[in-house]
């Protein structure tokens, strides 16, 4: 199959590129029946925008900042900081305290 260069308007900048022939060779080598529909800057803000929304980072590796809460160990008294908010009833470790709880189970 013979591919010519195509121009496209991009319906979320409404800028028009050209998808050359080896592109759209590309495209087809991968399986794929359609074309992009956006050009390349739109396509990589989309690609962004979805890595966000489904792994909590972005594509350049940034993840929000946890946020954490002040806690009293139940064990030693100590003051620390986790990242949960403690309710009342359940007991409250430090990372020592915890790490020997656990191991005791």
């Amino acid at each position: 199959m013979s591919f010519t260069e195509k121009s496209i308007l991009c319906p979320d900048c409404g800028t028009t590129f050209t998808l050359s022939a080896q592109e759209q060779e590309r495209f087809a080598s991968r399986g794929q029946t359609n074309g992009p529909q956006r050009c390349s800057w739109c396509r990589a803000a989309r690609k962004i925008e979805l890595n966000k929304n489904t792994c909590g980072s972005d594509s350049y590796g940034y993840t929000p900042q946890r946020q954490y809460y002040p806690a009293t160990c139940a064990q030693c008294g100590r003051q620390t900081q986790v990242p949960f908010q403690p309710r009342g009833g359940k007991p409250v470790y430090c990372s020592d305290c915890y790490t020997k709880v656990r191991v005791s189970r």
